[in-house]
């Protein structure tokens, strides 16, 4: 069997005063070519997020991350690094996974004290790399649903219900 590639992840979107912080797995291909989260033209997390925050989901990438920055909402991937063929979870190999420094991230930016992990991956990576060694028990942590077109079981619909925590959890905040 060939040797999978090496999937190399983005820097985080993220402000000072940063809040929320909602974590991936790793950028699909859509997202790679593109050199932007959540790119792929069906994944739902783009559309939910302009709908919370009252942005048009028509503006360029970078007006999109200002707009969430502005909210105290921060976006990055569990894994700085994995082998993967494609672009789903269940492809990355378990043994490659290089999870970001989120010691780091943490101390740099305090004020975080929500995660929400989108999807199942991101939540399962999430907590063996950083929650376990880190013993980060301050840190309130939430699975949301998938909003990759591959997690289809769910409709928009339902997905923004389940995701209407990350908007109330700031709006309490404020």
């Amino acid at each position: 069997m060939d040797k999978l590639p090496v999937i190399q992840g983005f820097p985080p979107l993220v402000a000072e005063g940063a809040r929320v912080l909602i974590l991936g797995s790793m950028p699909g291909e859509a997202s790679i070519r593109a050199q932007a989260y959540y790119a792929h033209p069906r994944n739902t997390f783009w559309p939910i997020m302009a709908k919370f925050f009252d942005f048009d989901l028509a503006l360029p990438y970078a007006q999109r991350v200002a707009a969430l920055q502005a909210r105290g909402v921060a976006v990055w991937d569990v894994l700085q690094a994995c082998q993967r063929q494609g672009s789903l979870d269940t492809a990355i190999s378990l043994t490659s996974e290089v999870p970001n420094d989120f010691e780091r991230f943490f101390i740099r930016y305090p004020h975080i004290d929500h995660v929400f992990c989108n999807g199942e991956k991101a939540w399962k990576s999430f907590r063996r790399h950083v929650l376990k060694p880190l013993a980060l028990e301050s840190l309130h942590c939430q699975r949301l649903p998938s909003t990759s077109p591959a997690h289809a079981s769910l409709s928009f619909q339902e997905k923004l219900a389940a995701w209407q925590v990350v908007a109330d959890t700031l709006s309490k905040q404020s």
